[in-house]
């Protein structure tokens, strides 16, 4: 296992500049992911701890060690890829073997290493057979099994839940927590994948134009996002944002579609000019008017099982709600939304980031 740090790390490729200036610390045993839209840098940043990208600037440290000029094999880090990279022509028991193999471990090791890998990931009875005989899933653990066998100081994993329809994503993401609660090794995933980065990590990154927008643990990104970019790319569907403006500091009140609303906050922002945040799952949609409540026009409502998700017009304002399952509402029809106030976040529309 290992702490890894990155001090003042930038990489270039030709004119580009892909990370600006990435500082963090990843704690010794730590499930960290770097998550963000596509193009962002999360591979990169992968590929310079493995030493498969050389590093423009800055320096990467394991426990405290540099590790710039070390090679892949003396990093002593294992990858698990999107896709799989497997030896198709050797059984599973070959592929989770080769990593002991090339290391000329004895024989008997290899065996018992295998059994034990093996039975932690279900793979017992599949020892035979190869690749093209497998499903998704099964491979999936078998390119997991081969990472875990070599014992490695880091674990990075690039997307590899991205390939597994989304039932067996479910799925192998619990198996990946109940793997990392048992092995207790640094875990360093990427994905761009919000859900996934939510339900794993230990701590998250949002990546986005090469910088981290936030880091934190996933309760801190989602309740208390540093921006808009972090507000509206954490949480599925994305968060509402609505214009507003402030029209008085003590206490609070701003203006939101004409309606007055005070968020419960003690620092009053500098700008006027607003955004209102606030997630689908806190604003209720009803076809009945509620205490509180305000009216709009249902626009589109998607079913999600136990509840639906409806797109509202407000004034100008297209934003999405929740309704019970029980509501009667079709496309067009008036309704009344209500949200409570502690729920709201207030963002500058100049610099996009939360007032605090």
């Amino acid at each position: 296992m290992a702490e890894i740090s990155f001090e003042h790390i930038k990489k270039n490729f030709g004119s580009e500049q892909v990370i600006l200036d990435l500082n963090i610390e990843i704690k010794d045993g730590e499930f960290f992911t770097f998550v963000g839209p596509s193009g962002c840098g999360k591979s990169t940043i992968l590929n310079m701890i493995a030493g498969l990208e050389e590093i423009t600037e800055g320096t990467i440290k394991f426990d405290r060690r540099a590790v710039n000029e070390l090679s892949p094999k003396e990093r002593d880090v294992a990858m698990v890829f999107q896709s799989y990279a497997l030896y198709p022509h050797m059984t599973v028991y070959g592929n989770l073997a080769f990593p002991l193999i090339i290391k000329k471990t004895k024989k008997e090791v290899i065996d018992s290493e295998v059994k034990r890998i093996s039975f932690l990931l279900g793979l017992g009875e599949l020892l035979k057979k190869k690749p093209r005989e497998l499903s998704g899933g099964q491979r999936q653990r078998i390119a997991l099994g081969r990472a875990i066998i070599r014992q490695p100081r880091v674990f990075l994993m690039d997307e590899p839940l991205s390939n597994l329809d989304a039932r067996l994503r479910v799925k192998m993401r619990t198996e990946l927590k109940r793997l990392h609660n048992e092995l207790k090794i640094t875990t360093i995933y990427v994905t761009h994948d919000q859900a996934e980065a939510m339900s794993m990590s230990d701590r998250i990154a949002v990546l986005s134009d090469g910088r981290i927008q936030q880091c934190g643990t996933p309760r801190e990104i989602y309740l208390t996002p540093k921006n808009t970019m972090v507000a509206g790319f954490i949480g599925s569907p994305p968060m509402n944002f609505i214009p507003a403006v402030l029209k008085n500091r003590n206490p609070v009140e701003v203006d939101c579609n004409g309606l007055i609303i005070l968020p419960l906050t003690d620092n009053p922002p500098e700008n006027k000019n607003l955004i209102l945040g606030i997630r689908p799952e806190d604003i209720t949609v009803s076809s009945h008017k509620t205490e509180g409540g305000f009216e709009a026009v249902v626009s589109i409502i998607e079913s999600a099982g136990p509840f639906n998700w409806i797109d509202i017009k407000w004034g100008n304002t297209l934003i999405k709600g929740v309704a019970d399952i029980d509501e009667t509402l079709m496309p067009e029809d008036k309704c009344f939304i209500q949200f409570s106030q502690d729920k709201v976040l207030l963002f500058d529309r100049d610099t996009l980031r939360r007032t605090e």
